[in-house]
C-alpha cells in the first residue's frame, strides 16, 4: 500500500492532481496532510499499513516535485528518485474522457530505448510494485498503462492510457529533471 499526501497548504490544483493519481494507480490511499510533519506522516502510513509514501510538494502554486519514501521503524527513508515537475495536465482537462478508477496497471516505455527513461521506469516499477512491459504485451493483460517517454521538447513525460485503445486519460506529468540520491 502507498500513502499519498501533499506539502502543507496545497492548492486546489494539487489536491485534484492527487485525486487523479489515486484513481490512476492501484493501492494508493490519499490523506490530507494538515499540520503533520514527516514523523506524523510516517505514523499515519504505519496506521494505514502503507510501506511507501509519496509527497507532492508545491512550487509557485502548482505541483513542484514528487518525493518518494519507504516507511520503517525509523520513520521515512528517502528513495533515490526525486522528480521535479515542469507541468501537469489533469484528467478533467482531457477531452471526452471519464475518470474511472484503474484496476490493473502496468508501466510501458517506447520501443526506442532512452537510458534515463528506462532508469525512471525501472525505479517507479520497483517503488509502485507494478510490472514493466512493452505496449504490445500490456494490451492483452492490463486495462491501463503508465507510459513513460520523452515528449517533443525532450522532457520526460509520464502519462496514463487506457488499453487496448491507447487513449490518454491522464493525468500527464512532465518532468523538468530528476535527481538521483547519489547526485544530491
Amino acid at each position: 500500500m502507498i500513502l499519498l499526501t501533499t506539502s502543507r497548504k496545497p492548492t486546489r490544483r494539487i489536491r485534484t492532481f492527487c485525486r487523479d493519481l489515486v484513481r490512476s494507480i492501484p493501492n494508493v490511499v490519499r490523506i490530507n496532510r494538515g499540520k503533520l510533519n514527516l514523523d506524523g506522516i510516517a505514523e499515519r502510513a504505519l496506521e494505514s499499513n502503507a510501506d511507501r509514501v509519496v509527497i507532492v510538494n508545491r512550487w509557485k502554486g502548482g505541483p513542484g516535485k514528487m518525493e518518494l519514501f519507504q516507511t520503517g521503524s525509523k520513520g521515512l527513508t528517502s528513495v533515490s528518485l526525486l522528480m521535479y515537475i515542469a507541468g501537469i495536465k489533469l484528467q478533467r482537462e482531457f477531452e471526452g474522457t471519464k475518470a474511472k478508477p484503474i484496476r490493473s496497471l502496468t508501466i510501458t516505455t517506447p520501443p526506442e530505448k532512452n537510458p534515463q527513461v528506462a532508469k525512471i521506469a525501472e525505479c517507479l516499477s520497483f517503488f509502485l510494485n507494478i510490472s514493466m512491459l512493452s505496449i504490445n504485451e500490456a494490451v492483452s493483460s492490463y486495462s491501463a498503462a503508465m507510459h513513460i517517454s520523452l515528449n517533443a521538447s525532450r522532457h520526460i513525460q509520464i502519462t496514463f492510457m487506457l488499453l487496448p485503445e491507447t487513449v490518454e486519460v491522464g493525468p500527464r506529468i512532465i518532468l523538468s529533471h530528476v535527481v538521483w540520491e547519489a547526485e544530491k
